[in-house]
């Protein structure tokens, strides 16, 4: 039953953590409660799964660790972060004013090129 909560716990919060990193912007919500579910699981895997399992505590920190870091990598090196990127090129250029023109010959100007 605790080793189900225990595994849950760090799927959930590194999925949180993926999500506060990648898709929801700033710290929030999502973040605080990845890090409280991955701190949760080893915390329940120290109080109850050690009295049984003596390494069960140390394992799940490890676990949640390695796990967060290698997500984390999967995640920037496979395709689903190119899915997500905007890649949008403008080249539309601006020609900007001469420094002597003076607004209302610029006015004239755009006036004129409007006509044509």
């Amino acid at each position: 039953m605790y080793i189900a909560i225990v595994v849950l716990l760090l799927v959930f919060g590194v999925g949180l953590l993926l999500a506060e990193m990648f898709l929801l912007p700033g710290f929030g919500i999502a973040g605080i409660s990845g890090f409280g579910c991955l701190a949760g699981s080893v915390v329940v895997a120290y109080l109850k799964l050690a009295p049984v399992y003596a390494w069960a505590g140390h394992v799940t920190l490890a676990a949640a660790l390695l796990l967060t870091a290698l997500s984390i990598y999967a995640f920037v090196r496979g395709r689903a972060i190119e899915k997500m990127a905007l890649e949008t090129q403008i080249d539309s250029k601006v020609e900007l004013a001469d420094p002597g023109k003076k607004i209302n010959n610029l006015k004239k100007e755009a006036n004129t090129e409007d006509a044509k």
